[in-house]
């Protein structure tokens, strides 16, 4: 048998393809959904007003922000873990909100996520655009050197996400102790009630199907699927895991919409109404 070389097809200029469907229509969305985010929550996080809805004042129920929360230091009124206030170990010259005390936990899970990872690296650095499309590069140097190699702190992210589900989860269960005339608490159902407890959900449901999790349960062993207990939470995970994406999309634009239905009620654009 005589050995024959093969030509490899030439590199791709950026952007040509000989595909004819709408490629560039996906990471696009995916493009202007980000960056609405990204926009909002920035601007969210640097007003440090109107992100806790002190309804027990009113006779209704507390709502705090979940980008504010859990609440270090803050308004009185909202009951901050700490302190209220600037707490004394922030510089001076930088200017400060309680959420900039906590948003870098939530914030660090997402951008390091294995999902988003593939979602922005399509979308905003184009590597690569989309299958069968040039790309903007030459080489390949996947996540084996800085600042890539750092995505590899998402498992331990993932551990502080699991805490932050916990404490939303609090936040909106407290969303359903509504004051009465008398001065007494009783159980009760606003909009604002459903609306956190529905974020809190929906974070446990993205949360819940990552990829570490998936591995910590039973990635490691040779029959993670196997009867038992670490079978079921295996197969409950690896089921998450399956809709990871609609998850991770419907939990960010609603951990987005929470932020702002809190944020009319408190600036009184509009008012909490009471179901039950």
């Amino acid at each position: 048998m005589t050995a024959s070389e093969l030509a490899l097809p030439q590199q791709r200029k950026f952007g040509a393809t000989e595909r004819r469907d709408n490629w560039w229509f996906k990471p696009l969305l995916v493009f202007l959904g980000f960056s609405a985010f990204i926009v909002y929550s920035t601007w969210a996080a640097f007003q440090g007003v109107n992100y806790f809805y002190g309804g027990l004042e009113q006779g209704g129920a507390d709502y705090l922000s979940p980008f504010y929360s859990p609440l270090l230091w803050g308004e009185a009124r909202a009951h901050p873990w700490i302190g209220v206030g600037t707490p004394s170990f922030w510089p001076d010259f930088l200017p400060f909100t309680p959420a900039l005390l906590i948003l870098w936990a939530p914030g660090g899970f997402r951008f390091t996520c294995y999902y988003y990872r593939g979602a922005y690296y399509k979308s905003f650095w184009m590597d690569p655009v989309n299958c069968g499309v040039g790309e903007p590069r030459k080489g390949y140097r996947g996540e084996q050197k800085l600042p890539l190699i750092l995505q590899n702190i998402h498992r331990y992210f993932l551990y502080l996400a699991l805490a932050f589900i916990g404490i939303l989860l609090f936040d909106a269960i407290k969303g359903f102790i509504f004051m009465n005339q008398d001065g007494t608490h009783s159980f009760g159902i606003g909009v604002g009630s459903i609306v956190m407890l529905l974020n809190a959900f929906f974070l446990a449901m993205y949360t819940c199907g990552c990829h570490s999790l998936r591995h910590i349960i039973g990635g490691r062993k040779d029959c993670g699927s196997c009867s038992g207990p670490c079978g079921s939470a295996y197969k409950a995970v690896s089921c998450l895991n399956g809709k990871h994406m609609m998850w991770a999309w419907i939990s960010l634009f609603w951990v987005g919409f929470t932020d702002f239905y809190i944020r009319m009620c408190a600036s009184g654009v509009i008012t909490d109404w009471r179901i039950i």
